[in-house]
């Protein structure tokens, strides 16, 4: 999340409401320190903002009102944020300390639009949205995405301020309505170059297509993000910390991507006048089509203006459908994530001559020798409106084993989460580790490929094994304690069952041998 420290594992003042710190034990905590009462900041107003305001520690995630008063977010700003209607006076900070992570704050909101979304869908054609093994995939993968958060303060930020400290030409007030208004017109022009130019430029391709690569269209697909991406978007936005203060930024940042999650669905056709001026579900739909006629097009955040400006716009038409050109056919995140660049690579080191191996990184990726920039349109597949999404066939109880250990795994993402300023480096390193490997193992699972059968079950004989252990020794703690002796039988049956599957297949295999 945007919230964290540069460079460290803490990410807020881990204080209690009443002002004390909150103790935690067990092996993997910190040592209790004391530390130097932080002065009272001046009152708004009172002066410039020193430059080292705007990478102090976060003292929490409660924001500042343009008066001074200090004052939380409320449920009804968190689901205003998702729509982009806070207005400025509520989303006017003065430093960057102040802004609220919007975005670790809708995670609630999240779990309830795809619920609704999911009861929508059922009651309006008696189907739902999506499938198990993508959902889990794409929550898998948004997931991972946010795992380099836990540990360091955004790309963006940090480049941001660096640039706002040393460079800036002169500093807009940050409680003005104008500045918000121009930051929110610059936050979403930048973010549409970016992404247009993420289609353009392969190598950027590479990362942004784990957004693309679901065959489902739903609120899951909102949260399907890349690890790789964050590295490459942050130099768009340097250009408004020549003039915009950080704060103003770090707000229209989070907005600018909590509106995207909820065009992300197949349930709203249409919002009349609005889909001249704003990113839809419509368009958006169109965006993430296939079909020759999607391609490349409708690359708006929150506005669909920049489109029809700069001649990318298309209306949705024929019935979409979605995924990529060449489907992956994969749900396991970290192949998601570098299968692309594999093909990079390869594509680099087998195609002659210098410029020509230039080009296959920086131009689009439909280009070889010989070829226009982007490729030729008569190269993309046709669709015939017949395809059929990735769904390997898996028993219904490994798709309940599934549901129930991803929920586990969240339970634990979202505890790091909440405590990760109690926790020592090592633990939050070991907690991480157990994340990938589980969404690793999960991913492994739902294909269930005839070829990985086995090496799944290792996998997971191997994640169960790491994860009570670590349970019992005391790195992972459960809020309920109630879920301790749960946890135990579970992962301890867990455990056996997939040590007696590995063995049939051995025994099979060598049977079939003889």
């Amino acid at each position: 999340m945007i919230s964290k420290e540069v460079g460290s594992f803490s990410t807020a003042n881990p204080l209690s409401a009443k002002g004390k710190r909150t103790q935690a034990t067990g092996p993997g905590c910190r040592p209790e320190r004391a530390r130097p009462r932080a002065r009272c900041p001046r009152a708004a107003g009172a002066g410039r903002v020193p430059p080292s305001a705007h990478l102090r520690r976060p003292q929490s995630w409660v924001g500042t009102a343009r008066s001074g008063r200090t004052m939380g977010t409320t449920a009804g700003q968190q689901l205003r944020a998702l729509f982009y209607v806070v207005p400025p006076g509520e989303s006017s900070f003065r430093t960057l300390d102040e802004v609220p992570d919007y975005v670790e704050k809708s995670i609630p909101f999240f779990i309830a639009f795809i619920v609704l979304e999911f009861a929508v869908s059922w009651v309006q054609q008696r189907k739902l949205p999506g499938r198990i093994n993508d959902g889990i995939s794409s929550l898998s993968l948004g997931i991972l995405s946010r795992l380099p958060d836990v540990l360091f303060r955004s790309v963006d930020l940090v480049s941001y301020v660096y640039v706002w400290n040393n460079y800036k030409l002169f500093e807009l007030p940050w409680d003005s309505h104008w500045t918000w208004y121009l930051t929110f017109l610059g936050v979403d022009f930048a973010y549409y170059w970016f992404h247009r130019v993420s289609h353009e430029v392969n190598i950027l391709w590479a990362a942004h297509q784990v957004h693309h690569s679901s065959e489902d269209y739903n609120l899951f697909t909102a949260l399907r993000q890349s690890c790789l991406q964050r590295y490459t978007s942050w130099m768009f936005n340097l250009p408004m910390a020549l003039f915009i203060p950080p704060s103003v930024f770090a707000v229209h940042l989070q907005f600018n991507l909590l509106y995207q999650f909820w065009i992300h669905t197949e349930v709203i056709t249409n919002i009349g006048p609005l889909e001249w001026i704003l990113n839809t579900p419509s368009h958006h739909r169109v965006h993430h089509g296939r079909n020759p006629y999607c391609i490349d097009k409708n690359y708006g955040g929150t506005l669909i203006i920049w489109d029809r400006i700069f001649g990318a716009f298309e209306a949705e038409d024929a019935k979409v459908v979605y995924g990529l050109t060449h489907p992956v056919n994969s749900f396991e995140p970290i192949l998601l994530q570098l299968r692309p660049l594999a093909h990079i690579w390869n594509t680099f080191w087998a195609t002659p001559g210098f410029c020509n191996k230039l080009s296959v990184i920086f131009k689009g990726p439909g280009w070889g020798p010989g070829k226009p920039r982007l490729g030729l349109p008569e190269e993309i597949p046709a669709v015939t409106g017949n395809e059929v999404p990735f769904n390997p066939s898996v028993p219904a109880y490994l798709n309940c084993y599934a549901v129930v250990h991803f929920a586990v795994i969240m339970e634990l993402y979202i505890d790091l989460l909440a405590t990760v300023t109690t926790l020592s480096q090592q633990t939050i390193l070991l907690r991480i580790g157990i994340i990938i490997l589980s969404l690793t193992s999960f991913g492994f699972l739902m294909e269930s490929r005839q070829d990985i059968k086995p090496k799944a079950g290792i996998l997971e004989i191997i994640r169960c094994a790491v994860f009570l252990g670590a349970y019992k020794i005391g790195y992972l703690r459960n809020q309920l304690s109630l879920l301790d002796y749960a946890y135990e039988v579970l992962f301890s049956l867990c455990i056996a069952f997939w040590g007696i599957q590995t063995m049939r297949r051995i025994t099979s295999s060598k049977d079939k041998h003889l």
